[in-house]
């Protein structure tokens, strides 16, 4: 039996505002039995306390230590790398505000910016293209949070992260250098930290098979995919039998208590 289980949020335990149903049911009961749980999130336009506030208001308690997003993960890599780095931010408030409260200076000057951090940004324009493509000219590394094509939604998708990495990919010719969100290693090992487990102890529960289970697959996560978010039936039978397969196809996170408490 898996002693720890990391839940993909969007699509997974819930769309949009609206919980999945059963998600509260089941985290209840793997707490109640001694599991930890972890929800892990590659959107960076929402805070840890944010995503737990949320989660609590929709019926499933969380504290913010255990919501580990891409926000979280970015902000703990450049300490590491460039601690007194200036950063320019193609990201939203709540993504820029995290990197200021961590003690980062973010600056519009191209000359002055050490690092472009690039995030899902719904306020994504020219300028802000612009200045991305001026800095990278002079020599700025160019990092981003997370490779997701779109975000679910209640009612479909909207494009997501890998949009503003395409733009400034495109117009600069330099291909990002790092994304620090899932399916990266660098996300793996965020997620051990916190959980204190090793890859073989937990299961990774999401609805993206080019993030969640591309990531499971190569740490020695076990996998599950959701029906309830980006991938169809149709997509799995695509890749039966590849590297993404993943462990156990659950119709929601309802099932997930019927195919794995007791195992």
């Amino acid at each position: 039996m898996f002693k720890g289980f990391i839940f993909d949020l969007d699509g997974t335990v819930y769309l949009s505002d609206k919980l999945i149903p059963g998600a509260d049911t089941v985290i209840q009961r793997l707490r109640e039995s001694g599991r930890k749980v972890v929800f892990l999130s590659n959107k960076p336009i929402q805070t840890r306390e944010d995503y737990a506030s949320k989660l609590t208001r929709l019926g499933i308690p969380t504290r913010p230590e255990e919501v580990i997003n891409s926000t979280f993960v970015m902000i703990n890599y450049l300490k590491k790398i460039g601690p007194q780095a200036k950063l320019f931010v193609v990201g939203e408030t709540p993504f820029v505000e995290e990197l200021k409260k961590a003690g980062f200076a973010i600056t519009e000057e191209p000359k002055e910016i050490e690092y472009v951090v690039v995030a899902f940004d719904r306020t994504f324009d020219y300028r802000k293209l612009n200045i991305a493509y001026q800095a990278i000219k002079l020599g700025a590394h160019f990092v981003a949070t997370n490779p997701d094509r779109t975000c679910p939604v209640e009612g479909g998708e909207i494009p997501d992260c890998a949009g503003m990495i395409a733009a400034i990919e495109a117009v600069t010719a330099k291909k990002v250098e790092v994304i620090v969100g899932k399916p990266s290693p660098i996300m793996v090992q965020a997620v051990l930290e916190v959980m204190g487990l090793k890859p073989e102890e937990c299961i990774l529960i999401g609805d993206r098979l080019e993030t969640d289970i591309k990531m499971g697959k190569e740490s020695g996560i076990a996998t599950g995919i959701v029906l309830t978010g980006v991938t169809s039936e149709e997509a799995l039978r695509e890749i039966k039998h590849t590297s993404i397969q993943p462990d156990f196809v659950f119709r929601s996170i309802a099932d997930v208590e019927n195919l794995l408490i007791g195992r």
